[in-house]
This record gives structure tokens, C-alpha cells and sequence, in this order.
């Protein structure tokens, strides 16, 4: 969906609840897992809230977002990370798996979420554009942002999710040696984004997570 002809005040608008919901959701939904799982270091750090305050990241959470939507690039943002003490799981190497795919489920969850959000706007119509528009628009920024967080987090690089899911599901030997790369994992991601290929790698499964939806919901 085109937002080319919004305002920035507008894009702003649309686009400021989506992203921080993505973010904060996202980083809470580890901290909960991991407390489930034995680790409650989040909790005690009272990180397990959905105040956006506890998890913003001021390059992050702020900078890179607000760059993106006004370069129009490829929007994608981080909060800090939930602290999680491995050690204090039941079984470390078998629950940092869920731990670190907890994040992940929680955009599709919401992108969905923000795909019915986007229904109702349809549903609304346009005899009352006023509430539709809005609903719209912030139901396609919803889907997007969470398709991309989804997306992003998942590549097999530590530190992101997929790393984690990754060294989790490796045997042993194999998992040690992986996860002594993660200090290489940012220096990566960086490569890939100053090279311009972060939009081709996301692309085809963020746009295909994006029409599922519409198509489940008949957008």
C-alpha cells in the first residue's frame, strides 16, 4: 500500500504504534518465555512490561526508524535486549530455542493481529473514511513492520533469533564452534545492509507472509 502521498506528520502517525509495539512485544515475549523456563532475570530487571520506556533503544528504537520512514528505506528498528541468564534454564541449550523463537511468533501474531485491524478498516468503508483510513493504513504498517522484525530475527546469524534457534539445534561440537562467530554477527549484518542486499534477502519472505495474511482475511 502506497504511503507516498501522506505527510510526514501522517507516516508518522501511522507508523509510530506498529513499530513500537513490534519492538517492545517482541523483546517481552523472550523475557516471559525464559521466565516460564526457569530464568527470571527479566522479571527482576522489570523488563517484563509492555511500557516501551523499559525497552527503548535510543539508536534503535528512535534514530533508525525515524531515518528510514523519512528516507523511505526499508523500515526495521531493535529495543534492547531482554536480558536472559542461560545458565538459570531448566535445560539451556534445548530452551534457548524457545526463548529465542518466542520473539519471532510474537510479529506473526501481531501482524495477523494488525491484519484484522486492517479488515475492520475495510469492513468500515467509506462511509466513514475518517476511522477506516486510519485502520487501514496502520493495519498495513502493522503487517509490515512485523513481517520484517519476523524476518530479520530469523536469519542464522548471532546474535539474532535464528542464530540462537540455529547453535540451539546444532549437536554440541558444531554449536560451540557456531557460537564463536557471534562476534562477527553484527560486523555481517552491517555488510549486508551497507551492500543493499537486506531488502533482497527479506523481500520475497516478507512479501509472501504479507499476501498470506491479506489472503486468510480476504484483504
Amino acid at each position: 500500500m502506497p504511503m507516498d502521498d501522506l505527510s510526514l506528520v501522517a507516516r508518522i502517525s501511522v507508523w509510530i504504534l506498529p513499530v513500537i509495539f513490534a519492538i517492545t512485544v517482541h523483546e517481552v515475549a523472550h523475557g516471559w518465555v525464559a521466565s516460564k523456563l526457569g530464568d527470571n532475570t527479566a522479571k527482576r530487571m522489570g523488563r517484563l512490561t509492555l511500557n516501551p520506556i523499559s525497552h527503548m533503544d535510543l539508536v534503535g528504537t528512535v534514530i533508525v526508524p525515524a531515518a528510514l520512514l523519512f528516507l523511505g528505506g526499508f523500515m526495521f528498528g531493535w529495543a534492547k535486549p531482554v536480558p536472559v541468564n542461560w545458565n538459570n534454564l531448566r535445560n539451556p541449550k534445548r530452551d534457548m530455542v524457545y526463548v529465542a523463537i518466542a520473539g519471532p511468533l510474537a510479529n506473526l501474531l501481531m501482524a495477523i493481529a494488525w491484519g484484522v485491524v486492517m479488515k475492520v478498516g475495510y469492513m468500515v468503508g467509506s462511509a466513514n473514511e475518517f476511522i477506516a483510513m486510519p485502520l487501514i493504513y496502520m493495519g498495513y504498517a502493522g503487517i509490515f513492520i512485523n513481517a520484517v522484525l519476523m524476518m530479520l530475527n530469523l536469519l542464522p546469524i548471532l546474535p539474532l533469533d535464528g542464530g540462537r534457534i540455529l547453535a540451539g539445534l546444532l549437536p554440541n561440537k558444531a554449536s560451540f564452534l557456531f557460537s564463536k562467530l557471534e562476534r562477527f554477527g553484527f560486523p555481517i549484518l552491517i555488510v549486508i545492509i551497507a551492500m543493499g542486499w537486506l531488502s533482497k534477502i527479506l523481500g520475497p519472505p516478507v512479501y509472501f507472509l504479507q499476501t498470506s495474511i491479506f489472503t486468510i482475511l480476504g484483504i
